[in-house]
């Protein structure tokens, strides 16, 4: 469960301790901005959550984000530059959860010497970490930390190629609206997130204050830039309403359009916030079905 951070709105921190609070399972997904807080401070949380709960989260590291939100902190760091700092930050974190005695890191953006934390963390709740892989500078810290490379997909058009065999886990995030028939769901889709003037005129301003790579190639894409029957759908991206594009259609059109990010190489999904348990139902099934389909081709494909 992805929880956003930026400047006007609630604390990710705080909001996942709740989150954790009221569930048995549910992993959040906590976004981290090294303009925000300190790799000791990151790391502290991650253990004492941990040492308090039980329970593992999972680090979402933003170099980017509203360009206005970093300016009005004096970080003007350049764009390909701040996944350099990301870089450092996270050697940091990682050294410090692994508790292999005290921390010394010389580097450009970040120093320390000696320093050590408490509470520690147990291995088994060592978190996840992504990186938005959208940008060159992105792919190529996802690789230097160890991270799951997450992109927010543009759609597939003809025969996918086969996945990377790099043993890199590779993520997407996407939203999922899907039905029996593909009038049920689009008859949702298009209730959920109605076309607005104001969204649109949101989405226009966000343009300008962002230097995310993701949010100029999605910008750049037409609402529904393939066949009419192709489920891939920008409308919520495009009024601002989300931040990334949706699957919209039948439980099995929209399973195969996943299948096929699976063969791209996606192992991880991150999914847009389903307004209801009924919703998540019904995403279920697409996911489910889409597993389904996955494992078929790769036995296929191994004989």
């Amino acid at each position: 469960m992805l929880v956003y951070t930026d400047n006007g709105i609630a604390d990710p921190w705080l909001v996942s301790q709740l989150v954790i609070q009221h569930t048995t399972k549910l992993v959040p997904l906590v976004a981290v901005q090294p303009a925000y807080m300190t790799p000791l401070s990151a790391a502290k949380m991650v253990a004492s959550l941990g040492w308090m709960h039980g329970r593992p989260v999972a680090l979402n590291m933003v170099a980017g984000g509203f360009r206005n939100d970093l300016l009005a902190l004096g970080d003007p760091t350049p764009h390909d530059e701040r996944y350099e700092r990301l870089i450092e930050y996270v050697a940091i974190i990682k050294s410090l959860l692994a508790d292999q005695g005290p921390v010394t890191h010389e580097g450009k953006h970040y120093r320390v010497r000696n320093l050590r934390m408490a509470p520690g963390l147990p291995p088994d709740l060592t978190p996840d970490i992504l990186v938005s892989g959208s940008s060159a500078a992105g792919e190529a810290a996802a690789v230097t930390m160890g991270a799951i490379s997450v992109t927010y997909p543009e759609p597939i058009s003809g025969d996918a190629p086969p996945a990377p065999n790099d043993g890199r886990r590779r993520g997407v995030r996407v939203g999922i609206i899907a039905r029996e028939t593909a009038d049920e769901a689009w008859e949702v889709a298009y209730e959920r997130f109605p076309d607005t003037r104001a969204g649109r005129i949101t989405h226009g301003l966000a343009m300008k204050v962002s230097d995310s790579q993701w949010h100029r190639q999605l910008s750049s894409l037409d609402e529904k830039p393939t066949t009419p029957d192709h489920p891939y759908w920008l409308g919520p991206f495009q009024t601002s309403a989300t931040f990334c594009p949706y699957l919209v259609g039948t439980y099995d059109r929209v399973a195969d359009e996943l299948a096929r990010y699976v063969g791209l190489g996606a192992s991880v999904f991150i999914l847009d916030i389903p307004p209801s348990r009924e919703e998540l139902a019904h995403t279920g099934i697409a996911i489910r079905r889409a597993q389904t389909i996955a494992q078929n081709t790769h036995a296929h494909a191994s004989r």
